[in-house]
């Protein structure tokens, strides 16, 4: 076996659908990036941007779904960022892959080709964990794209406001325990917030929520009925087998 055989994987998402090589340590895709894909609303023609791509997985099932969306993957690593370039090319997906700090200025943005007001969709799936509460992985990418800072949510929220156009939509994922925080930082120019609470196990809390949101938005708060990824009597349901193998959505990704 070669060295670059033991250094990466390649791996199944949406039931075979999409295959994605990936680092085999560190941070990795799964269920996170396509229960966001999932819940992305996303329109042919759209220009679709995925902020902290990794490997592309969120952006690449987004477009596995909905031809003729115009993808964008924004990834601060570059050895990621080649992954996802060679991922969509194996997929016969088209996608404009940018190595860019999500946290950068628009000056940056608009230098790679993401100016204001420029965006139909965002989607991402911020580093959402405490620093104070968890403990750091030594691997650095992992580190990076788990932890974050008090400062993270509210700039990574703020490029994607300063990038969509007005009615545009925003996509992401975060920790259940975080909410406060969130809504906090969408109060800030977004309105209309559609959530979904995501359940590891049916008997426990939440330990995700998932969120969209428009840009200028006005109307109220939805709340929709929590998705349970195990349940004590059928493990994974049927629902969540479509959901992870493409062949359903979540309700967030409808109008």
């Amino acid at each position: 076996m070669t060295e670059a055989c033991t250094e990466f994987t390649e791996d199944g998402f949406l039931g075979g659908l999409l295959r994605l090589r990936q680092p085999k340590s560190g941070h990795r895709a799964g269920h996170d990036a396509v229960l966001l894909a999932a819940a992305t609303l996303a329109r042919p023609g759209e220009r679709v941007v995925d902020f902290g791509a990794g490997v592309g997985a969120a952006g690449l099932s987004v477009a596995r779904r909905v031809a003729g969306v115009e993808l964008v993957l924004v990834e601060i690593a570059p050895a990621l960022a080649e992954l996802a370039r060679g991922n969509a090319a194996a997929n016969h997906i088209a996608a404009d892959v940018i190595v860019l700090d999500v946290t950068s200025p628009a000056t940056a943005f608009a230098a790679a080709g993401l100016p204001p007001d420029s965006v139909d969709v965002v989607l991402m799936n911020p580093p959402f964990n405490d620093p104070a509460r968890h403990r750091g992985s030594p691997d650095k990418g992992r580190l990076t794209a788990h932890l974050s800072t008090t400062a993270t949510l509210e700039s990574w929220i703020h490029a994607a406001r300063r990038t969509l156009k007005s009615g545009g939509v925003l996509s992401l994922i975060w920790r259940a325990d975080g909410l406060v925080e969130l809504l906090a930082a969408l109060d800030r120019g977004f309105g209309s917030i559609a959530m979904l609470p995501v359940h590891g196990d049916a008997a426990m809390p939440a330990n995700r929520v998932l969120i969209r949101a428009i840009k200028g938005g006005k109307a109220p708060l939805r709340i929709h009925p929590a998705l349970m990824l195990n349940d004590a009597q059928s493990g994974c349901g049927p629902r969540v087998k479509d959901i992870l193998t493409g062949k359903g959505v979540l309700p967030l990704a409808s109008p």
